[in-house]
């Protein structure tokens, strides 16, 4: 792993190239961006934001989508994949903020994480994106691949990767590095064909140290 102090040089200069990096979902309410979050699973923030218009003019409150047909909702959120187990944790979702939680988004990690459909990742998202009080790093493809790159973990499972992360980068760096991932998880070190070259990190790479 890594020294904190590099890390922290590390993420500087990924905020210096990326100053306008924020989250793509486009929500207005906190149980908006939880259902946005969850349509997000294993699909693009873009496809997310072409379905959600869709699905939010009808049904965006805990108690519509707790009485949605299932069927309704499955067609609505097709495009988004998983559509049949993502329906099902929707409507189950709605139904537990309802009866235990008065039908607000809880403010914390472990009612976050009590809901159907909602795990660490997705807390650490919605922390941070509605609460603006992130409590961890959301490991999502572009943290898991960028991690292991850059040598912040040799792990595989994403619960592993952040607790590495958590060791190495102060708390007052998680709003910035959570979005930083993402962004040059997308525009530069992509899955197929990063661009190394253009990488403003790349001397810390073991990928591209190797490669030359």
């Amino acid at each position: 792993m890594k020294k904190k102090e590099e890390a922290i040089e590390i993420i500087k200069k990924l905020k210096e190239y990326y100053p306008d990096a924020t989250c793509s979902l486009e929500f207005t309410s906190p149980f908006e961006m939880m259902i946005s979050v969850m349509l997000s699973a294993q699909c693009t923030d873009e496809r997310v934001n072409k379905t959600t218009p869709m699905l939010f003019s009808k049904y965006n409150t805990p108690e519509k989508l707790a009485n949605i047909d299932i069927k309704e909702l499955e067609q609505i959120i097709h495009p988004c994949g998983f559509y049949k187990n993502k329906a099902k944790n929707i409507k189950a979702c709605s139904k537990k903020l309802i009866e235990e939680y008065d039908g607000i988004v809880p403010e914390n990690m472990e009612g976050l994480q009590s809901l159907p459909g909602v795990g660490r990742k997705s807390a650490n998202v919605i922390m941070l994106e509605v609460f603006h009080n992130p409590q961890g790093i959301a490991v999502d493809t572009h943290a898991k691949r960028i991690s292991n790159k850059m040598g912040f973990s040799n792990e595989s499972e994403p619960e592993k990767i952040e607790k590495d992360l958590l060791k190495q980068i102060p708390k007052e760096y998680y709003y910035d590095v959570n979005h930083l991932f993402v962004w040059h998880g997308r525009h530069i070190c992509n899955a197929r064909k990063p661009k190394c070259e253009e990488c403003p990190v790349n001397k810390y790479c073991k990928n591209y140290i190797q490669s030359c």
